[in-house]
This record gives C-alpha cells, structure tokens and sequence, in this order.
C-alpha cells in the first residue's frame, strides 16, 4: 500500500538524532548544552542517574537507547500509568507520542498499536544483539515536519548480521494527491476535502541480513493506517506479514517457520494462513525472473474484518511469532562453516533481493518518489553487499539449483 514508504520512515525528517548516552555534552538544534545520546540538559542530567543501571544492562545486551524523561504529575502516579512508564522503559527509545499522549487516548487504537509495534522492535532487537554477542544498535531518533517521526534500529557489521534494521515510525498529516489515487486504485472510496484527507499511519518494519550464507535473511512488516474523510467518516485497515529468503534451502528451518507463522494464525481462524500464505508467494514475485523472492510466509493489506479489535489481536500474534521463527534458525546455523563459493552464491541472491525491493516492492517505490522522503530509513531493507554476474546459472542438481526449483515453484510446508 502507498503508505509502506511512511511507516519505513519516509517523511521529511527533521533533526534526525543518533542516540548513544556515552557522549557526552554536544550542542543541541536549540543551542543549548545538552547530551547527544539522551537530550538532556545540565538540569535534567541528574534525573537520569537512575536509569544507568537500565542502560548497563541493555549495553550489556549490545543495545543502544535514547534515555528521555517526562515530567510527572500527581495523577501520573497511579498503578495503571506507572504500568505504562515500565513498559515504556523496556523500549529502544521513548514512544513516539510521548507518555502524556499515550496516557491521554489508552484505548484508543493508535495508542494501542504504537506500544504493539515499540514493543516488537525492543523484543527483535534484544533478540538479535544476543545472537551477535554484543553487535550495538545505532538508534536514531527523527520527526517528520509535517507530523509525527520515528526510530531507526540499525546494526552493521556485527559478528552474525551483516545489516540489521527495525525501523518504527507514527506519522500524520494529510495524504498527498498521488496517495489518494494509489489507494483509489486498490478499490477503497474516499471522500477527500478540498482534495485533502487527514489520515495516521504508524508500524514496524524489519529487514535482517546476515553474514552467513546459511543463514537465511528475513523481513517483516505491521502497520495500521486510519483516515478520517470529509463527513468525518474514518476508515481504517491493518497490513502486514513476515517472510524468509534463504540463500539455501533448509526444509527443517522451512518447516519450522512456516508451522510457526501457521500457528500464530490459527488461534485466530484456520482459514488465515493458508490465504495469507499465498498472498505472500504471490506478492514477492520477482516478474522478469520468473520466481520468488525467497520461500514466503505470510503476507495481507487493507484488512478491515472481521472487527477492529480482532484483526489487532491477530496482528499482535503475528508480532508475537516473528522471534520463535527465526531466532531459533539464526541460532542453529551461525556458526557453520561456508566456502568462498557459497558466499558468492549469496551475493547473488542478494542482487534479487535488491531487483524486487527497487523494482516491484509498492513501498519502496513509493518513498523514493515522494518528496521529502528519508531515503535511509527506505532504503535501510538493502544489504550492505551485493552482486550481479552476467549470465550467471547454478550446475543442474546444485544445492544453487535446489532454491531456484523452489523459489520457482513455491511449496506447501506444513501439510
């Protein structure tokens, strides 16, 4: 959908802040002295020193955060919000639309699916920094001028991935024309004003490469998008998915993230993954190749049924599965040996990998073409390293060949 680009971090970012409390005093956008990891001037460095316990510990993790405080008031200090600033603490940095926001609108879905997708990050990014014994995470934290921002979770060069993105962002504002006649396209009605429609957006997305040729590369992505129309009028809808790209084919680990995705959809309605299963194949189709971008997984748009309610809890399981799929794979194949051959091998998967992201992918195209744009956090799902050979094709009965067959041909993993 059109709004993949923006809940990649597409929008004008304004004063994009990469965080590390270890720096020290720098000069603030205000001109004020302050601390380039948290933001913090001479007067609120003090209330910080109890967070530096926290932040050891998430050091120790090979994680990276904005440590940011929000002044409290007497009615902040019930059970339920002191809840709410725990669970905040647990993130790589401080919700978008701040605690006072959040606190203000609780069960209000935005509010709900913003901690949903904070939550995933935090939950991915420990995961991954514990896989790679330490590997940081660069966090950046950047607004977009004509509503909201986000947070760019970046790891590169670590001892397991080569390139590791979770990027969050929650953005508003009024969609541009060209987003209006995307999503017209796609068969929804809307009654703009004046050519304008308000709308919120916000989700999660991920694309993990690692250095390991046996180690497959993964992406996800969860979002929510709500508009309000000219009666006031709002229409709102959930996207989504999780999908594998191994350089070789596994059937354990294929199995093993298939059943697991499978499981995360059936506590919801058996008939999910099986639809969403082909979606996935269908969607990541590289066309003037003829195979897919890798063995697929799970993939919907413009979900509006059967409730709002429903399809949050079932977006949620789906969040809730992304580190049992993968993470256990990662695991199993991080340390295995790998020739000169096979890593070549991998280059070049990562060239269609590219070819789909530049070419087909309907987010990315539509971030590159807005204005505006912030092109890292679009471009973040690229590796760092890629290769194109002329004519290149495996020996028949390769393991090279193997992938293509099913790349070509998807199969069923779990029946």
């Amino acid at each position: 959908m059109s709004l993949l680009q923006l809940l990649r971090g597409a929008g004008g970012a304004r004063g994009a802040l990469r965080t590390c409390c270890r720096r020290g005093p720098v000069a603030s956008r205000r001109g004020l002295s302050s601390c380039a990891g948290c933001g913090a001037g001479p007067g609120r460095r003090s209330l910080l020193a109890g967070l530096a316990g926290a932040a050891a510990a998430l050091a120790g993790l090979g994680l990276v955060r904005r440590a940011e405080m929000v002044p409290r008031g007497p009615a902040e200090e019930d059970e339920a919000e002191d809840e709410l600033s725990r669970r905040c603490a647990e993130f790589m940095a401080p919700p978008v639309s701040g605690l006072r926001e959040l606190r203000s609108r609780p069960q209000d879905m935005r509010s709900r699916m913003e901690l949903l997708i904070m939550e995933t990050q935090s939950q991915v990014c420990r995961a991954l920094a514990q896989v790679d014994r330490g590997g940081a995470f660069t966090v950046d934290r950047w607004e977009r001028k004509e509503g909201g921002g986000g947070i760019s979770c970046v790891l590169q060069d670590g001892h397991v991935f080569e390139k590791a993105g979770v990027n969050i962002s929650v953005v508003f504002g009024h969609l541009s024309e060209e987003a209006i006649q995307q999503m017209r396209s796609r068969g929804k009605t809307l009654k703009a004003k004046n050519g304008k429609l308000p709308f919120c957006a916000m989700g999660v997305s991920s694309v993990i490469h690692p250095k390991n040729p046996h180690v497959p590369t993964i992406h996800f992505n969860y979002r929510y998008f709500e508009i309000e129309e000219a009666d006031g009028t709002k229409q709102w809808w959930f996207g989504g998915g999780t999908d594998l790209t191994p350089t070789y084919l596994n059937e354990e680990d294929a199995v093993h993230f298939h059943k697991t995705l499978k499981e995360a959809c059936d506590q919801h309605n058996p008939e999910l993954y099986p639809k969403y299963k082909k979606w996935c194949d269908d969607y990541f189709y590289i066309k003037h190749r003829g195979e897919r971008r890798g063995i697929g997984g799970i993939f919907f748009d413009d979900l509006d049924s059967p409730s709002k309610e429903e399809v949050f809890q079932f977006v949620q399981s789906c969040a809730k599965a992304i580190v049992p799929c993968y993470i256990p794979i990662v695991k199993k194949h991080s340390h295995d040996s790998f020739t000169p051959e096979e890593k070549l091998w991998q280059q070049l998967r990562r060239g269609r990998y590219v070819e789909f992201n530049l070419v087909y992918d309907r987010g990315t195209k539509f971030g590159l073409a807005t204005p505006g744009s912030r092109i890292e956090s679009i471009l973040m799902s690229l590796p760092l390293t890629a290769r194109w050979e002329y004519m290149h094709a495996p020996p028949e009965k390769s393991r090279e060949a193997e992938i293509l067959e099913v790349l070509r041909n998807p199969r069923d993993w779990v029946h």
